[in-house]
């Protein structure tokens, strides 16, 4: 379809470079006949500058011979007749078709570097304005508008963007069904990732050109241009063109998914630091009272007059309860403030590790008196230098959870013991225990098992604190169980200075 149409343009340009023959005969012939002028062939150079300007090469040559001839017929002895009696006549058509060819081919070639010059003006121009509309885009929708205006302007043919899920919005255009199976196809290789890009046939003559619109991001959606019945040989150089296109518009798009990513990072940090302080600022508001609660109820508990009457005993234990219960909650809020907000400053100091566990077992005395508890410490335990207070909250949460999560009157084992070069203090019970799922996600802010986070309290802070405080002095937690139900040990692991470093304890210590 392409030959034929060339070859209507030069057969269309051929005769009316003949037309202009004629015209440039009859004016010549006036002029002989007026002003006895007996050589008018350099006239003739004007059609073929016209030809070879506007008409292109061909028609250019045609006139060019066609001058010759009727310059031979009708300005050279014998007239009316192509018979040239005289070589210098000959000479001059000669030199005259010599000139015209050169003539012909250079206005040819000015009017193509003048088109080429001036579209590539245009491109430059389109360009500019392209580079200047995505400098200016505030979000994914606009460059992929700009991307199709340019490149449709580009080809001057119709350009359909597919898959663009990067706040594009684009995913279903109306024209999208009128695209042949084979594009659709080839759409769906590229989206797949088995290429990256394509050309096709469309099946009515048009061929297209399938890409991703980034060559590293695939969320960025996939561009399907229609470029026409092209050359085969024209292809490469319309693909690097949009590949050029494509390339400025995909930084840009990186560019917003970036400034998008900082901004919301941006957000969840405000947003923290509000829910933060929120949480700091009532837990603090909350303890006054709650430390009187605790203290009236306390007193209560142990009044001669309240221990006479077991129903009002019970009542005082339970307000007790639940008071040391929430005050445990609101410390864990302000812990994890601290934790977020990396004020975590450990006053480490030599300590034996079984002060640490008698005292964690000592505050929760009463939370343990519905189970079996058992000791296994081991004697001559080296001494450690931590925080005693942060490390005795990590290893009471523990604890906590073991009274928590097993049920009434089961075994509860406290040990401590020298393994390697750590000091490590477990605790097993015979509870819920984990699943593997349960324990890689154990110790993650607010993570709570969801077998039994509807039927237990619980806020999904204190292993993850308790974790926080241990790594903060050098230590580690671990948990292991043999699944549902087949009870949990978990175990912090400390590390014990050489003897060297040893504190010296007196005999009296």
């Amino acid at each position: 379809m392409v030959g034929m149409d060339a070859v209507r343009r030069e057969l269309r340009g051929s005769a009316i470079a003949l037309v202009m023959v004629a015209v440039t005969t009859v004016v010549v012939y006036a002029l002989t006949q007026s002003l006895e002028v007996r050589r008018g062939s350099v006239i003739y150079l004007l059609p073929v500058l016209l030809a070879g300007w506007h008409l292109g090469l061909i028609p250019a040559l045609v006139a060019a011979v066609a001058g010759v001839l009727w310059s031979g017929y009708f300005f050279f002895s014998p007239y009316y007749s192509f018979y040239l009696a005289r070589p210098n006549e000959i000479l001059n058509l000669v030199l005259f078709m010599v000139v015209a060819g050169v003539t012909s081919h250079l206005a040819n070639s000015m009017k193509m570097q003048t088109e080429i010059a001036r579209k590539r003006e245009k491109e430059m121009g389109d360009l500019y304005a392209f580079s200047r509309r995505l400098a200016a885009a505030s979000s994914a929708a606009d460059i992929y508008l700009a991307i199709e205006q340019h490149l449709a302007s580009l080809v001057q043919r119709k350009v359909v963007l597919f898959g663009t899920g990067s706040g594009g919005d684009r995913d279903a255009k109306p024209d999208q069904g009128a695209l042949s199976q084979r594009v659709h196809s080839a759409i769906a290789e590229v989206q797949a990732g088995r290429t990256l890009a394509t050309t096709v046939d469309d099946g009515a003559g048009d061929i297209w050109l399938v890409r991703r619109v980034s060559q590293k991001n695939t969320d960025f959606g996939v561009i399907a241009i229609d470029l026409g019945s092209v050359r085969p040989s024209d292809i490469d150089e319309v693909r690097k063109r949009v590949d050029d296109v494509l390339s400025d518009a995909a930084a840009t798009l990186e560019r917003l998914d970036v400034a998008r990513a900082l901004n919301d990072a941006k957000m969840r940090s405000e947003t923290e630091l509000l829910r933060e302080a929120l949480i700091g600022s009532v837990s603090h508001e909350l303890r006054t009272p709650l430390a009187s609660i605790l203290g009236a109820a306390t007193v209560l508990s142990k009044s001669a007059v309240i221990a006479k009457d077991e129903r009002l005993t019970s009542l005082a234990g339970v307000v007790r309860d639940e008071a040391d219960r929430l005050n445990n909650d609101i410390q864990n809020l302000l812990d994890a403030t601290r934790i977020s907000r990396a004020q975590i400053r450990p006053r480490q100091e030599w300590i034996e590790p079984q002060d640490i566990v008698n005292s964690a077992l000592e505050r929760r005395r009463r939370r343990l008196s519905a189970h079996t508890l058992s000791l296994d410490v081991d004697s001559n335990l080296p001494f450690i230098y931590v925080d005693p207070v942060l490390v005795e909250q990590a290893f009471g949460q523990i604890v906590d959870n073991a009274a928590k999560y097993s049920p009434p009157g089961s075994p509860i084992t406290v040990a401590a013991k020298r393994n390697g070069r750590d000091v490590v203090l477990s605790v097993h019970d015979e509870g819920v225990g984990l699943t593997a799922q349960e324990n890689a996600q154990l110790g993650e802010r607010f993570f709570r098992g969801a077998r039994h986070a509807a039927t237990t309290s619980g806020s999904g802070l204190g292993l993850w604190i308790a974790k926080a405080f241990v790594t903060a002095n050098g230590g580690k937690i671990e948990a292991a169980s043999a699944g549902a139900d087949q009870g949990t040990t978990v175990s912090i692991h400390l590390p014990f200075a050489t003897p060297a470093s040893q504190p010296e304890v007196g005999p009296d210590d």
